[in-house]
């Protein structure tokens, strides 16, 4: 029997294996091998069927194939009927990443078993039909080698895909039992901002962290150099039922990765077999020591437990043995096996009694092999002569025919297959009863031989080429080939072959140079291949293309005429291949050649080319296009041609020409022609358009601007209007005719000007004289001439200007106006009452007005008229400063009424008139002192300080003042005393401590008498204590003693401060101050000094000038030591005062604190005394002094005018006396009325309101001296 050679598959799609029979021809149960394929779906994905492979033997035929014995019809079925496939076979072998068979000889030994080896599937098949022949053959049993569930054995198995995670990912492994092994999973961390999450499961679902104990533990680390982590899986002391498939997954955000990896568990075999199967696996570690061990029979599913009842035990082995593999599941839950991979180990390792075919006493061969044409016989030997028998082939049956002949000799049964042809290479099959052995034909083909090659072919283009040859049999199949590559022969090719016989052809009936090649026929047998070639034909030109010139947009043709006349050809301008458009129409009719546009443009124009396919010969034409030139102002859009632009921008004027050849351009203002070498303005010509650019606009570059074009084709002229428009020339200054408390008038005429554009309106600004900054008055457009500023500052100078505005911008700013000060009248005056009435006169009083403005106070002018009339007469000619006036030359008893008003440069006030009629009539009114409050208690002053009292009193006619003194009248060379009609004042220049005392004043009118007693006392600063003695001296204590001061000043003694001075240095330091009694003790003075000690009296104006010090020193001094000190001369500090800083002068702000300072060195401390204007400031609240380690300062609070004036700071002491001086200015004045309201006299209101106008003509002449200089 010939060796097997080829495999073929079912009409159903399952490949069918077949095994050659064994070599010494005895009939045998083969070893079965089964592929199991993927279901539909999965062959539609393009998946991988896992495969299982049995032994295969070694193929000697040409090709190799495997052999495979056919299976049971029954078994076949039951495998493919099966949801859950049992897998059969012996030694099925999977790689990890590679789905193909791999090939394991019968007599090899087994591969050791690692972590990379391939697992094995075994399962011994129950086969009622083996022979007795067959029970030597290896024996096989069931395993679980991938570790997959039963279920899931069938399913296919993809290849992973590309880790995204993993860079190391879990090996399968082995590990004998009792043994150790580890799996390790590493993850990069450099692109992970936290640590991805690990889970490690066996078989599809079981999370292994809840697992973890005794025997299994997981670990993680992190390489923080290498940035990766590392997890590890580790199992301890692994037993048999820790083998399976795991499945370790790595998560992280939305990535994830997984990898799957095999355990295999090795165990030390057993020989003895007669072991309690269901006793043996079974499991229950609750509570023992293991507890905690990987237990999966969690997985299983939950089954009532069953009273055991006692019913006699069964053979579980043998109930496996006879049952089919999709069988051993059930059993095993039926009789409580837990352990299920367990028990299939074991069934591995017992030996299989294989059952004898009951029908066949002699199978068919594994394969058969006949020539083509030839005959075969397949021969079947049956054990039962009766049994009915049928033939099938490819699972077809098989009838009897001329081409299948069915013979029967004893107990054989004989199938002859005559003429064999390709269609008899299939699987045959013959059912016996319920038995089925089957078989597989290979029919060997005889090689075609080609019997008469082709031939060499030399011919033309556009001729017919045959290529013919002669093959040893009818009806072969034989392959054209050109240049290596097989000849296309579908509808549209251009090649057509045909077969005659044993004669095949391959026609070209359109030869081209492209089929120029070399041309081979193969055949089974054998290879013939010739060289053809195809030249062309010689070129004749009839009619050459010829040079044109052709007015642009005219039709244009190029005509040429060629031999032969069916050779194409392709039209080229300047280079670039011509294709046929709507407008351009290439025409090829038999020699001619034409190229057609109907209108042309200037890109027609250029050098034109045809070449006439496949040659190297070509006519060329050269086509020149003209067009007159023509200017395209339509492309600016501006209105009549005219452009706008502002003055002073860029104007770049491009405008679109266009002519055939390029036109000569010249640029024109008037008869100015514009050249392109030009400054500012010039002219540019490139390409399609012409540009004229004026760098800079004037207004002189308004006007038309000629453009002529010229070529050879003709002339064109065009003009453009060039308008600039700029911002209007700046107005005349403006006019101010009127002029108010705080708003004007004012007029201006419209610019000369107006910039080409109409104006738009005005904008009007102001601006204090005196300052630089402009404010602008209008928002919006003025349109008039005229204006009325408001909101001015009574008295202050104003000036203003106007810009005009039209559509371009804003002008300059026009002349500022003459300078004009707003001024108002000021209010009436207020609080107008009678004074005064005699006989003849009337005295009025009033308040200056509430408003005075900036144009001052010039005076009153005081009207009357006698009631019932209105004729007002003026009764002072000249207006009057003062708030007072008597009206005389009044006729007694007539009534009359008073009228004030107040006059400044703006005019008079509204009148302030009386509200009633005065009787021209003497009243008399009792006196009546009025005491100020300050004065109803003890007036105290200090030495030297001013003293002036003004004691207001009321009575009519004027009263009689008298003044007395401890009941002796005030003497005037020590007292000043002035009276006025309604006041006393009391004035002392220089207050000494002799006027104290009480005074007494008398104000008499005829028989009525008021007195008032106003008690003045002066202070001075007390003398010193009139002894200081040393009463006691122990330790470092020293009691003082003394007495007080002979002249208290006259005032009470409030307290002393007593000092102390080390003898060495006679610096003086104070002990204590304001102390109030005549004794104290001195602590905590240092043993070995020698202290001198020295009191101050202090009463209510400080403390006393000199001190009393002690005659004699306390010496301390440490008991039972004595030490005679040393004598030393004193230097001698005495200094008399210097100023080290003087004054310097100052401008002070009216209304805003101010400070003088100076410094002074001087020794003893000498007395500083601050004088304005050579009078010494004593007492004034206005004025503070400091005085702190020399430096001398007078502050002055919130300053006016008057405050101004020559200021002298004097110290002086024993050793002399020292001064300096300097000058303070006050800026900023007061009205009259703030002066009168903070009670300035008015004698210095005059004088400094007259010092203030003085001040001011002074500033006007000096600022008309500097206009006109």
């Amino acid at each position: 029997m010939p060796e097997p050679t080829k495999k073929d598959e079912m009409p159903n799609g399952q490949p069918e294996e077949s095994v050659a029979p064994d070599s010494n021809g005895a009939p045998t149960v083969p070893e079965i091998s089964l592929e199991v394929s993927p279901p539909p779906e999965s062959v539609a994905e393009g998946k991988e069927p896992v495969e299982t492979d049995g032994k295969k033997p070694e193929p000697t035929g040409p090709e190799p194939l495997q052999a495979v014995v056919g299976q049971e019809q029954n078994l076949v079925k039951n495998i493919s009927s099966q949801p859950e496939p049992s897998v059969v076979g012996l030694n099925e072998q999977v790689a990890p990443s590679n789905p193909a068979v791999k090939e394991e000889g019968s007599g090899s030994p087994p591969p050791p078993e690692n972590g990379n080896t391939v697992k094995k599937l075994s399962i011994d098949l129950p086969n009622d039909s083996t022979p007795v022949a067959t029970t030597g053959r290896k024996d096989s049993v069931w395993s679980l080698g991938e570790g997959q569930v039963p279920e899931d054995v069938d399913k296919p198995i993809d290849n992973p895909p590309l880790s995204t995670l993993l860079i190391e990912s879990p090996q399968s492994g082995t590990v004998t039992v009792g043994g150790d092994i580890t799996f390790v999973a590493k993850v990069e961390a450099k692109d992970l901002l936290r640590k991805p999450t690990v889970k490690w499961f066996k078989g599809k679902w079981m999370d292994l962290a809840s697992k973890t104990g005794k025997h299994l533990q997981l670990k993680e680390t992190f390489d923080r150099q290498t940035k990766i982590h590392t997890f590890e899986m580790h199992i301890i002391k692994a037993k048999d039922n820790y083998a399976g498939n795991y499945r370790c997954e790595v998560t992280y955000k939305d990535k994830f990765d997984s990898c799957s990896f095999d355990l295999e568990v090795k165990e030390v075999e057993t020989g003895s077999h007669a072991i309690d199967i269901r006793s043996a696996f079974k499991r229950s570690s609750e509570g023992q020591e293991d507890a905690g061990e990987l237990d999966f029979s969690g997985l299983l599913k939950h089954r009532e437990h069953k009273q055991q009842d006692d019913t006699p035990e069964v053979d579980v082995w043998d109930i496996l043995k006879n049952a089919r593999p999709d069988q051993y599941e059930k059993i095993a839950f039926t009789y409580g096996i837990t352990d299920l991979r367990g028990l299939l180990k074991r069934m591995k390792k017992i030996p299989k009694e294989e059952k004898k075919s009951a029908a066949f006493a002699k199978r068919l061969d594994p394969a058969y092999q006949v020539d083509k044409g030839g005959k075969i016989r397949l021969i079947v030997d049956l054990a039962d002569p009766t049994v009915d028998l049928k033939w099938y082939k490819n699972g077809q049956e098989i009838r009897p025919s001329p081409k299948y002949i069915f013979e029967h000799k004893g107990t054989q049964r004989i199938m002859v297959i005559n003429n064999c042809t390709s269609n008899d290479d299939a699987a045959y099959s013959v059912v016996a009863g319920e038995e089925k052995c089957t078989t597989e034909l290979f029919v060997k083909e005889l090689p075609i031989k080609i019997v008469k090659g082709i031939e060499p072919v030399k011919t033309t283009v556009n001729e017919r080429i045959e290529l013919e040859c002669e093959v040893s049999e009818e009806g072969a199949q034989v392959k054209w080939m050109k240049n290596g590559v097989e000849v296309p022969t579908g509808v549209r090719s251009r090649y057509r072959v045909k077969c005659e016989g044993t004669k095949h052809y391959l026609v070209i009936d359109d030869a081209t140079k492209e089929d120029t090649g070399t041309y081979s026929v193969m055949a089974s047998g054998g290879t013939s291949e010739a060289h053809v070639q195809v030249d062309l034909k010689p070129l004749k030109v009839f009619q050459d293309l010829q040079d044109m010139t052709v007015m642009l947009g005219q039709p244009l043709k190029l005509h040429c005429e060629i031999f032969p006349g069916n050779v194409p050809g392709r039209w080229y301008r300047n280079g670039q291949l011509i294709q046929p458009s709507d407008r351009l129409n290439i025409i090829h009719r038999a020699k001619v050649h034409r190229l057609e546009i109907e209108t042309n443009s200037l890109h027609d124009a250029g050098d034109y080319i045809f070449v006439p396919e496949g040659y190297s010969q070509s006519l060329t034409a050269k086509i020149h296009i003209i067009d007159p030139p023509r200017v395209h102002l339509e492309s600016l859009n501006f209105p009549d041609n005219t452009v706008t632009v502002v003055a002073g921008n860029k104007l770049r004027l491009e405008i679109p020409i266009s002519g055939e050849p390029a036109p000569r351009v010249v640029w024109m203002k008037g008869e100015r022609v514009i050249l392109d070498s030009g400054h500012r303005v010039h002219a540019e010509t490139y390409g399609d358009q012409t540009s004229l650019t004026i760098e800079v606009t004037e207004r002189e570059d308004t006007g038309n601007y000629k453009i002529v074009l010229q070529n050879e084709a003709g002339e064109a002229t065009a003009s453009v209007k060039i308008k600039v428009v700029d911002i209007p020339d700046p107005p005349e200054a403006p006019l101010v005719p009127v002029v108010g408390g705080d708003w004007c008038s004012m007029t201006w005429e419209p610019p000369k000007y107006d910039g080409g554009s109409p104006i738009l309106g005005y904008f009007i600004e102001r601006k204090k004289k005196q300052s630089s900054r402009w404010m602008r008055l209008n928002f919006d457009l003025i349109k008039e001439t005229s204006f009325e500023p408001k909101k001015m500052i009574e008295g202050v100078p104003y000036e203003v200007r106007i810009f005009a505005v039209n559509a371009i911008g804003v002008s300059k700013p026009s002349e500022p106006s003459k300078a004009f000060t707003p001024l108002a009248v000021t209010s009436e005056p207020t609080m107008l009452v009678v004074d005064d009435v005699t006989d003849t006169t009337v005295t009025v009083k009033w308040r200056p007005p509430e408003t005075i403005g900036a144009a001052g106070l010039d005076g009153y002018l005081v009207e009357y008229c006698i009631e019932g009339s209105n004729d007002w007469v003026v009764s002072n000619k000249e207006v009057t400063e003062k708030t007072k006036y008597t009206i005389t030359g009044l006729t007694p008893g007539c009534k009359i009424l008073v009228r004030v008003k107040a006059i400044n440069k703006a005019g008079a006030s509204a009148p302030r008139t009386l509200q009633h009629s005065v009787l021209v009539k003497e009243v008399v009114e009792p006196p009546k002192i009025r005491v100020p409050r300050h004065l109803k208690q003890t007036y105290t002053r200090k030495v030297g300080e001013t003293v002036n009292l003004v004691v207001p009193f009321q009575g009519k006619p004027r009263p009689k003042v008298t003044w007395v003194k401890d009941g002796n009248p005030v003497e005037p060379s020590h007292v000043s005393i002035r009276n006025t009609d309604c006041d006393s004042i009391i004035f002392i220049r220089k207050a000494e401590r002799s006027h104290s005392g009480k005074y007494e004043m008398t104000v008499q009118v005829e028989n009525h008498v008021d007195t008032a007693i106003i008690d003045i006392q002066i202070v001075d600063l007390p003398g010193p204590p009139q002894s200081v003695i040393i009463e006691d001296v122990w330790g470092g204590n020293v009691n003082l003693v003394w007495t007080p001061p002979k002249d208290n000043g006259n005032a009470p003694i409030t307290g002393y401060t007593i000092q102390k001075a080390d003898k060495k240095t006679m610096e003086w330091f104070t002990c204590i101050d304001h102390y109030h009694r005549t004794c104290i003790t001195i602590t905590e003075l240092v043993v070995g000094n020698e202290y001198f000690f020295r009191v101050f009296s202090e009463n209510m104006c400080g403390l006393s000038e000199l001190a009393t010090q002690t005659k004699k020193s306390a010496l301390i001094v440490k008991e039972g030591l004595q030490m005679k000190i040393p004598e030393y001369s004193d230097h001698d500090f005495k200094e008399a005062p210097k100023f080290t800083q003087p004054l310097i002068n100052t401008f002070a702000v009216a209304g805003y604190n101010t400070t003088l300072n100076c410094s002074v060195r001087a020794n003893p401390r000498p007395k500083v005394i601050w004088m304005k204007n050579k009078m010494t400031i004593i007492g004034d609240p206005r004025y503070r002094m400091f005085s702190n380690q020399g430096v001398c300062t007078l502050e002055i609070r919130k300053p006016s005018p008057y405050d101004g004036g020559m200021y002298t700071c004097k110290a002086i002491n024993d050793l002399g006396e020292a001064q300096v001086e300097c000058k303070l200015e006050v800026k900023g004045g007061f009205t009259f009325y703030e002066l009168m309201q903070r009670g300035v006299p008015l004698h210095l209101i005059d004088k400094y309101m007259n010092e203030t106008k003085i001040v001011e003509q002074d500033k006007l002449n000096g600022t008309h001296c500097n206009k006109k200089l």
